[in-house]
């Protein structure tokens, strides 16, 4: 904590110095006074907390059903040499998809509400969480396998008993990783018919040349990205506190 203030303090007096001393131009880098009253300007004007929310729902939307998705499937093409067999070249080939390119299907297949929005932040997250469930099936320690099939376990009991746990416990640390990625998408799903968010509020900022309000949007995602990955860290010990066992 006292070195995070200090960090902190030392990025505000960095900040400080060079956009009170104009030495870059207050377009470009606003000072903290202008960023930080654009908080209570865009709380009276813009709705800021309908916006908070608002990107919230879609971001949880869309990584839940991502996440629903992904981990079942990774199951049955990590577990089933067939189904990898046929399957798993190209699911790695998605991968190479640009998905800001597939934003015309999306609307074309679902148009530009908050369906379109959140079915293409799912897949956003989809396409890198299906790789990792199915290389996390693969680095499970063969020794718990020998040693179940030693205690004469079934194959549907080694599932249950070593690939789920083992699995679920590390993809819970993808999991808070691969969230930052969904703000990414997030802001270009918003733009999309200005419905609201804090995407859309950034974009509508930067167009009226309204600097201060697009740095106090940034800043405000930051925070929501910190508190979400302390949200998701006592989640993850909650559901297996065995991962802490021998950590100080």
């Amino acid at each position: 904590m006292f070195y995070s203030i200090i960090g902190f303090f030392s990025i505000l007096s960095i900040w400080s110095l060079l956009s009170y001393t104009n030495i870059i131009n207050d377009l470009i880098l606003p000072n903290p006074d202008k960023v930080f009253i654009s908080f209570y300007k865009m709380y009276q004007d813009d709705k800021l907390i309908q916006n908070i929310f608002y990107s919230l729902y879609l971001n949880f939307a869309g990584y839940g059903q991502a996440i629903l998705m992904a981990i079942p499937l990774g199951f049955l093409l990590g577990l089933i040499p067939s189904v990898r067999k046929s399957f798993s070249k190209y699911i790695d080939a998605i991968r190479y998809i640009p998905l800001t390119a597939t934003l015309g299907l999306f609307i074309a297949w679902f148009g530009i509400e908050d369906t379109m929005k959140i079915q293409f932040l799912s897949f956003g997250i989809f396409v890198y969480l299906l790789p990792t469930v199915v290389q996390r099936i693969d680095e499970i320690d063969k020794v718990y396998l020998d040693t179940t099939f030693t205690l004469g376990a079934s194959k549907l009991q080694q599932i249950y008993t070593v690939y789920i746990p083992s699995v679920l416990s590390r993809v819970s640390d993808d999991i808070r990783v691969l969230v930052a990625i969904s703000w990414t998408y997030l802001v270009v799903a918003e733009v999309i018919n200005k419905t609201g968010g804090l995407g859309a509020l950034a974009y509508v900022s930067a167009r009226q040349s309204k600097v201060e309000q697009v740095f106090a949007v940034l800043i405000i995602i930051m925070v929501i990205g910190i508190l979400q990955d302390k949200l998701l860290s006592w989640v993850d010990t909650l559901l297996f506190p065995y991962k802490k066992v021998g950590k100080k």
